[in-house]
């Protein structure tokens, strides 16, 4: 499964506004893992691609969810008022359903042509480059018609009852209740209620009746798995993930409301970490992730936090240890390999470029389609006088971005600084074919056929003018 959330680490989280309304695209390299953990058994279970299903995650208080194609979109509001890590595996378990079933109003052609632009127009966005220093270190920019799929797909009822149905089914393969289903659809007929007349956008594309709720009912409490219930570690993680979107999607007193002093759990103090972050406290903000990080030194995430924090307040020489640290504890997380290579760039000091390289290759052999990690390693290369390896590492970055034109120029220059047969020399006719006429050849040169980049789906990293980076 590749988990699309333009969710670094949250301190790591990038947002990247999408609508009028508000929603965001998310990445974050530790909801990624946990979606991930649930959501893959569930693709298993349903015989579906796991590698090739990407995951959406939008930054949007609505308790929403949509799939379609092998896409599928998770609101940040699911996970923040879900109250067992169940609840959202039940809905990810029916979205499957969806995506197992076929299941669209539309025909494929209109999905087609739905789901195109959502991914041009991110693929687009990706290469766009913030502007100014948004608030709680986000950047910033435009998504188009990302949420646009939710849109593009609405349900029957025969539909709905199926992928209810199916969900139940891959549940009991992997030995989890149905009950956290069950009980979103209770959440849901309750947030309409009290959000008055606004129209619930799940039960909008995804039309709830009685008869489906007790059909599901049924079948849910006769299954071998009804009882199962999450554990208490289960809980915990959910309110650790719940703490770190409610620090950065929300106003900071909003936050330290939410988390007072008088809490003292891991989640309150991740929370108020990223709260005291966000309101430039720094400080308080270190004194709240060390007493995390020494409560559980053997969390990545905790140390990508005070890596994120020391880094975006200028201390880059000392974010370089934490940044190593969670690097060390999850080596196969490419945004905290770019994390760490950006800190060694950030040093200005020659000596580290050659390990700052060795970082940002390892990432990018993880994600060779992340934009931004070709973009640093770009930086690297040129810091070290390698004109030739700069340019096609750019090449690269504004090929995944999306900018062809860009892509095929720098990749021209690369190849006459290149050494004929190299590896790298191959890699920029490769980009000078892919990005240039459609009959794929350059200056007599063709190159290995890769996907154009409107056929990939982007991860949104960005280069920043400010230095701020968020995976």
């Amino acid at each position: 499964m590749r988990l699309r959330m333009s969710l670094a680490a949250i301190a790591a989280m990038t947002a990247l506004p999408a609508t009028a309304s508000g929603q965001t695209l998310l990445r974050d390299a530790e909801i990624e893992e946990w979606i991930d953990d649930y959501a893959r058994p569930i693709f298993k279970a349903a015989g579906l691609p796991a590698e090739e299903i990407n995951i959406f995650l939008i930054g949007d208080n609505s308790p929403n969810a949509f799939a379609g194609g092998l896409n599928m979109g998770i609101h940040s509001g699911l996970i923040t008022t879900a109250e067992t890590p169940n609840q959202i595996e039940g809905v990810i378990a029916h979205e499957t359903g969806h995506i197992a079933g076929g299941h669209s109003a539309r025909s494929d052609e209109m999905m087609a042509a739905a789901t195109r632009p959502m991914i041009l127009s991110l693929v687009l966005a990706a290469g766009a480059i913030a502007a100014g220093a948004p608030d709680a270190g986000i950047g910033i920019l435009g998504l188009g018609q990302t949420v646009g799929m939710a849109e593009a797909l609405t349900y029957s009822r025969g539909q709905e009852a199926s992928a209810d149905q199916a969900a139940v089914t891959y549940l009991d393969a992997t030995e989890n209740s149905s009950q956290g289903l069950i009980e979103f659809f209770g959440k849901l007929r309750n947030y309409e209620i009290i959000t008055g007349n606004r129209v619930n956008p799940y039960l909008q594309s995804h039309p709830l009746s009685n008869q489906r709720i007790t059909a599901l009912t049924e079948r849910a409490t006769a299954s071998a798995s009804h009882a199962a219930a999450d554990s208490p570690d289960e809980i915990t993680r959910l309110k650790l993930i719940q703490a770190k979107i409610n620090g950065f999607m929300q106003d900071t007193n909003a936050t330290l409301r939410q988390y007072p002093l008088t809490d003292q759990s891991e989640p309150a103090r991740y929370a108020r970490a990223v709260a005291y972050y966000r309101g430039a406290m720094l400080d308080r903000a270190l004194k709240e992730v060390d007493f995390l990080i020494e409560a559980a030194p053997d969390n990545p995430y905790f140390r990508e936090l005070k890596g994120q924090m020391l880094f975006e307040f200028g201390r880059v020489a000392d974010s370089i240890e934490p940044h190593a640290k969670s690097v060390a504890l999850a080596p196969s997380k490419a945004l905290l390999r770019i994390n760490l290579g950006r800190a060694l760039i950030g040093t200005e000091d020659t000596a580290q470029y050659p390990a700052a390289v060795k970082e940002l290759k390892s990432a990018l052999l993880i994600e060779p389609d992340n934009s931004f990690g070709w973009f640093e390693l770009a930086r690297a290369y040129g810091g070290l006088g390698q004109d030739g390896m700069a340019d096609l590492a750019t090449a690269e970055s504004r090929y995944y971005a999306g900018a062809r034109g860009e892509a095929a120029r720098f990749a021209k220059r690369a190849k006459t600084a290149l050494n004929p047969g190299t590896p790298e020399y191959r890699q920029a006719l490769d980009i000078i074919a892919a990005a240039g006429p459609p009959d794929g050849a350059a200056d007599g040169d063709t190159g290995t056929k890769r996907p154009a980049p409107e056929d990939r789906t982007p991860k949104g990293e960005v280069p920043d003018p400010q230095g701020l980076w968020r995976n």
